[in-house]
């Protein structure tokens, strides 16, 4: 049983990793700014009410852990995304490199994975242009930030393209594992359900394959 804190429990992809996290008997700190909307009740989580982009708020609640997982996203409706996402993830960094928690796992775009030598998914013109401001904010705190990051062990999990967009999330277990290139099946396609994602993540956060680096996951 690993003791985690969870950033972003009750979001779109943090509410499956909490369920997946639950289901395995992990015992988990879930952090958000309002306890009442985490509604699940379990034995094993304890919700508590800060803010996860106060370094010093969040080092005291993850003192001790095994590992953070971090959903976090600032909203997608939210027109500063981009300014967000880069002014506060970086203070997210912070706050577990203060705590001394060992690893830190967190939830990734595809944007930056190649599509071919040399391009990259946000750069292709092929995605919504609504998306951009926050797929290219991950993308850029995880190559100007992350990737330069050596003093905790962290994990950067990018999903295919279509992260349970296409149809209804099904758990199988079975998924392929990739680096940096975007995975596509037998018909072009890039996709994962966000419950096979949640599978992946926390297959990593028990049997620890990668270390400062990045992988993907897809069908």
């Amino acid at each position: 049983m690993k003791n985690v804190v969870l950033i972003g429990a009750t979001g779109f992809v943090g509410t499956v990793l909490l369920n997946e996290l639950l289901s395995r008997g992990h015992k988990v700190t879930a952090i958000s700014r309002n306890a009442s909307k985490v509604t699940i009740k379990n034995e094993n989580l304890n919700v508590v009410e800060i803010d996860s982009t106060d370094p010093a708020q969040l080092a005291k609640v993850a003192e001790g852990k095994d590992a953070i997982v971090s959903a976090y996203n600032p909203g997608w409706a939210n027109p500063h995304i981009y300014e967000d996402t880069l002014k506060y993830y970086p203070k997210i960094l912070e706050g577990a490199k203060k705590s001394g928690v060992p690893r830190l796992l967190i939830v990734g775009g595809a944007g930056t994975l190649f599509v071919k030598p040399g391009l990259r998914l946000m750069d292709t013109g092929s995605l919504p242009e609504a998306w951009l401001p926050g797929v290219k904010s991950l993308g850029e705190f995880y190559l100007n930030t992350l990737m330069n990051e050596n003093d905790i062990d962290w994990v950067f999990l990018s999903p295919a393209a279509n992260l349970g967009n296409l149809k209804p999330g099904v758990r199988t277990g079975k998924f392929r594992v990739g680096k940096d290139d975007l995975l596509v099946d037998e018909k072009g396609d890039s996709f994962i359900s966000v419950e096979d994602y949640a599978v992946a993540m926390i297959d990593e956060l028990e049997t620890p394959k990668h270390h400062k680096e990045r992988f993907t996951v897809a069908y």
